[in-house]
């Protein structure tokens, strides 16, 4: 069966080697198969939500953001950390989609899960599908946007020109390159096979 699975090799020792604000880098020393032992370094991550929020008309609600690291201004899915004690992912979600959007969803479906790095990173991103839209009143949302969601533009992608896009290395941001492809391929049932949007973690 090809599914992913829990597996934990021993670590012999481990250092941290940076603290950040949100991340921690550290080296797992591993024992390997045949006694063997390796270095691992890695990202400590919280994890990520992401929303691929689609209207009736099968757009995609993209906002483009400045990432420093790549040097890029990146198409995206709204998005943000798991930085809230006790919010559920799908709570994360809708908070990020209104603040970065200024959207709320009536209908909510888990679309797909991923690690965004796995042999850097142990980072999860929950990317959720989001339906039945509305514009949430400006005088409702009191979210201030700063440094890089300054002046950050919304667009609407149709969902096929969407995938020609990513397809075509015009999109590269991961969870917007996954969640494209996978609302594509999940719109062929309707949706009908999607997760609920509180579905376990694997």
């Amino acid at each position: 069966m090809i599914t992913d699975t829990p597996e934990a090799w021993d670590v012999v020792e481990s250092k941290e080697r940076f603290r950040g604000h949100i991340i921690r880098v550290v080296t797992d020393t591993v024992k390997m198969p045949r006694e063997e032992v390796a270095d691992r370094d890695y990202v400590v991550h919280p994890g990520s939500v992401a929303v691929l929020a689609l209207d009736e008309q099968d757009r995609v609600l993209m906002i483009r953001q400045y990432r420093h690291p790549t040097r890029r201004l990146m198409w995206e899915l709204p998005a943000g950390i798991r930085d809230v004690e006790g919010e559920s992912l799908v709570s994360g979600a809708a908070r990020e989609l209104a603040e970065e959007a200024g959207y709320r969803a009536a209908t909510w479906h888990t679309l797909v899960d991923l690690h965004s790095s796995p042999g850097m990173s142990d980072e999860r991103i929950r990317v959720f599908l989001a339906r039945e839209l509305s514009k949430i009143p400006d005088e409702e949302n009191g979210f201030v946007h700063r440094h890089e969601e300054i002046d950050m533009p919304v667009e609407w992608v149709p969902l096929a020109d969407a995938v020609e896009k990513a397809l075509m290395g015009m999109i590269h941001n991961s969870p917007a390159v996954a969640g494209i492809l996978a609302a594509y391929a999940a719109s062929v049932e309707g949706f009908a096979l999607l997760r609920p949007a509180d579905a376990p973690e694997e």
